[in-house]
């Protein structure tokens, strides 16, 4: 193991560590060089600030790094240099320097600016651009703040199953299958489109509980907001209904929003800069708004009168789209809203119907430039509207028995959400393609 200095210490210290002998290691991001001085731009990923090496012709590696390419990865010490008359803090005045990994001239990642377009024909390299460093380091934060909320709150933290039989969402699922003539599991199993029937188990155990995982949608879409493979945070509460649902939603979005104000600041100030002008400014007013709540009734009566803006047609009984979603948080609240008590006819069997009849206990959390961000509902507690909703959907409710157990075996009012770890993401950084928050996208006729 390499005895080194991150660059996160170093920006952090730079001003105590004057004349301090340091190791650092990491990968070149520009290397420039003249008759006596060569200048190396260095990053070790721990944070998104380089530093500069600054190598002078009478060192022995001075030949070396004249010979460096973008991208090689080096291990060079030297002596920290503070240099408060230079654009950069400081550097370091390098006195050996080994060459731990070659680059060759046609390394992808030479130009200062790459489109987004472009990076994604590259995944296996793009996390070394800005950008994405400034990306993935904050969608490593917010999974941070979803957890440590949740540990706060005292949920428990369940893994449920990535094979299924169950159905939550009646979305397209990815059948699994090892043999076309024989089920591997006895009875046809899909990957998860959501973990909620699941959490539901342990929320009539633990009262709290919540799912953090990778979900799957065989949806042909190829919008910029959705993937066949995605992150999902589904928590379920025991004794709870459909306003104290929203009251954790709310304060899960404000925390991993403040969180990541306060551990981010660089990272959002580069995309503020580069990515979208109104971030920061976003974020902070988000963190200290009230969020709205507004029945859907009341919001398509708003829609309607506007109805010649849209492309898709706004009257009560129709889901709402990304183009009504964001005139209501955009335009009228001006900050997220909880649209609330939706058509029952539009939504999943599990949620619990209303006394009118019409409408279900759902919540959609609106937030402005992204639309929907959480689904929420309390759930169905009543053991018989519950098997006639089954019904209704079409399922089989001998394959639900479990399920319906609950109900059976000391039931309580409960309800749960699922936030879509890439939008959360989406949100905090000002990218508007999901294919720029994760690692690897997966959707129809990519595969990377």
């Amino acid at each position: 193991m390499i005895s080194k200095t991150s660059m996160k210490t170093l920006h952090k210290r730079y001003a105590d560590m004057d004349g301090q002998i340091v190791t650092v290691a990491g990968w070149v991001r520009s290397a420039r060089d003249s008759k006596t001085l060569a200048f190396v731009e260095l990053f070790d990923g721990t944070v998104m600030k380089s530093c500069q090496l600054v190598i002078t012709a009478d060192k022995e590696c001075f030949e070396t790094v004249t010979r460096l390419n973008c991208g090689a990865a080096v291990i060079a010490s030297g002596r920290v240099a503070v240099t408060p008359e230079a654009r950069q803090p400081f550097e370091i005045v390098v006195e050996t320097l080994e060459v731990e990994g070659a680059s060759p001239p046609d390394y992808p990642l030479q130009k200062k600016r790459h489109t987004l377009e472009f990076m994604r024909t590259i995944p296996h390299l793009r996390p070394r651009a800005n950008v994405f460093q400034a990306v993935f380091r904050i969608r490593s934060e917010v999974s941070f703040a979803i957890h440590d909320f949740f540990h706060r709150h005292r949920f428990i933290y369940v893994h449920t199953p990535l094979i299924t039989g169950s159905d939550a969402e009646g979305a397209p699922m990815f059948r699994v299958t090892t043999d076309a003539e024989r089920e591997f599991f006895g009875k046809p199993a899909n990957l998860s489109g959501s973990g909620q029937l699941e959490a539901e188990t342990f929320a009539q155990a633990f009262s709290g509980t919540y799912t953090f995982g990778p979900t799957f949608r065989a949806e042909n879409s190829n919008t910029p907001r959705h993937a066949a493979e995605f992150w999902m945070i589904e928590p379920e509460m025991a004794f709870c209904d459909l306003d104290g649902d929203m009251d954790n939603i709310e304060a899960l979005v404000k925390y991993i929003i403040n969180h990541v104000l306060d551990n981010c600041a660089f990272e959002l100030e580069f995309l503020n800069q580069f990515i979208d002008n109104t971030l920061i400014g976003r974020l902070k007013s988000v963190a200290g708004a009230e969020f709205e709540r507004m029945e859907y009734t009341h919001a398509v009566g708003i829609l309607e009168k506007v109805k010649d803006r849209f492309e898709y047609p706004v009257n009560w009984g129709v889901d709402l789209q990304s183009e009504h979603e964001r005139y209501i948080t955009e335009e009228i609240c001006k900050k997220p809203v909880f649209v609330k008590n939706y058509p029952k006819d539009i939504k999943p069997y599990y949620m619990r119907l209303n006394d009118d009849g019409k409408t279900v206990a759902s919540a959609d959390l609106l937030v402005p430039y992204v639309g929907e961000l959480v689904g929420a509902s309390q759930r169905e507690e009543r053991h018989e509207l519950l098997l006639a909703r089954m019904e209704e959907a079409g399922l089989n409710a001998a394959d639900y028995g479990w399920y319906l157990d609950l109900r059976r075996y000391g039931t309580t009012k409960h309800a749960g959400y699922g936030l879509g770890l890439e939008r959360m993401v989406m949100y905090v950084t000002g990218m508007s393609n999901i294919r720029d928050v994760i690692p690897y996208p997966r959707t129809p006729n990519c595969m990377g």
